[in-house]
């Protein structure tokens, strides 16, 4: 039994977090600066003060245990409300200024907003201005100055980046849709250049399955519309799929694996103003 007056170390609960969140303690380390050697100290310390086991071996790679389970939904909790203390006492400094961020639509309709409520609580002079726009339009906002930073799905053509991480593409369908083995696959996608579309291309060209375009559109609310009318599949990362569509996973109604997509960061190098590099570390840390 764990006893009440226990302070559970909230750099260890951050390293447990980030850890899950990045899918292996060892890209944990090298997010929060940290040697392999401590991170694993970080998760000793925590089953030390808890008095159970919080992960485990699976094949190669380690999953959490139950007690592991319960203790991570308390943490982001405990550092959400961590960071928040931290903007709310930040705020008495009176930070002014703008901070101008492109993001992708997956972002701005799923975790951003919360984000953002957190951040205006912390800091309500700084104003926010938030474009949600195809991921070339806000490179090429960013070289023009007309925003500060933005993230794309994989990395643009030439433009500078830094990779801040990577997410697993899945098919996502209506749930009583199943593709006819017996004709082309309807593909659900936004209008080239996307991705997403490319991924879910040579995936699908790779295995000599026939695809056809049943719905294409420019907003990823139109894919969403289109999905759940059964007008085909659709290629996301997992977390973005709303609740009321389903996951198919690679080999199931003959489907090939899609591998990975990545997140890439634009002009967040070095940014000049202090509201903007507090923006960018919080982004950076939700994004794990």
């Amino acid at each position: 039994m764990v006893r009440p007056s226990v302070n559970l170390d909230m750099d260890a609960l951050r390293t447990l977090v980030t850890g899950i969140d990045l899918g292996s303690f060892v890209k944990a380390a090298d997010r929060l600066g940290r040697s392999p050697s401590a991170v694993s100290l970080h998760l000793r310390k925590l089953e030390s003060q808890i008095g159970q086991k919080l992960v485990r071996k699976q094949g190669r790679g380690l999953v959490l245990t139950e007690a592991g389970e319960t203790l991570l939904s308390y943490a982001r909790r405990l550092l959400d409300l961590n960071d928040e203390t931290c903007m709310a006492l930040g705020s008495l400094t009176d930070m002014e200024g703008w901070v101008r961020i492109g993001v992708p639509s997956d972002f701005a309709e799923t975790w951003l907003p919360s984000l953002l409520a957190r951040f205006e609580r912390g800091f309500p002079k700084v104003r926010m201005e938030v474009r949600a726009d195809p991921g070339a339009k806000m490179v090429e906002a960013v070289q023009t100055g007309r925003l500060d930073f933005a993230v794309t799905w994989g990395r643009l053509g030439n433009a500078e980046s830094e990779l801040v991480g990577q997410r697993r593409l899945v098919w996502i369908a209506a749930p009583d849709y199943h593709p006819d083995p017996g004709e082309p696959l309807s593909l659900v996608a936004i209008d080239t250049p996307c991705a997403f579309r490319e991924a879910a291309i040579v995936a699908l060209d790779g295995m000599g399955k026939p695809w056809r375009h049943s719905f294409a559109t420019t907003s990823l609310s139109g894919v969403w519309a289109a999905v759940t009318a059964g007008l085909g599949v659709t290629v996301r990362t997992a977390d973005a799929a709303p609740p009321h569509l389903k996951i198919i996973n690679p080999g199931d109604d003959g489907l090939p694996d899609l591998g990975s997509i990545e997140l890439a960061l634009h002009g967040g190098a070095a940014p000049s103003m202090e509201p903007v590099r507090l923006f960018k570390t919080l982004l950076l840390e939700s994004i794990g």
